[in-house]
């Protein structure tokens, strides 16, 4: 058994606008990202399925072509593979969920 306070991991900028915490298991990464107004998510894939959970903010995701609009309380499940892209609508903070684990993000 692992034990974290978020406040202990060191936050990393991995993109313009986009700060995140990662906590890793043997199986999945979980990500906690703060996103500032008007931050782009440019389109990837990636072999992990991946559920986003939107905790605070509005944020656009466009999921294979499909715009969808994201408030606090929005659940997207993400197959593997499948391209995807954003934008936050506000300041946002969302927290994903990967599996397998993102050894990219370690």
């Amino acid at each position: 058994m692992e034990q974290y306070h978020l406040d202990a991991i060191d936050e990393q900028e991995l993109l313009p606008g986009f700060r995140v915490r990662f906590v890793h298991s043997a199986t999945m990464t979980i990500a906690y990202w703060k996103i500032a107004e008007g931050s782009a998510l440019p389109e990837h894939s990636h072999p992990h399925e991946q559920i986003v959970n939107v905790i605070e903010g509005e944020l656009e995701l466009v999921v294979d072509g499909q715009s969808l609009e994201l408030a606090a309380g929005s659940v997207v499940v993400l197959p593997s593979d499948v391209p995807h892209a954003g934008r936050a609508r506000t300041d946002c903070r969302v927290i994903d969920v990967f599996h397998p684990t993102r050894d990219d993000y370690r």
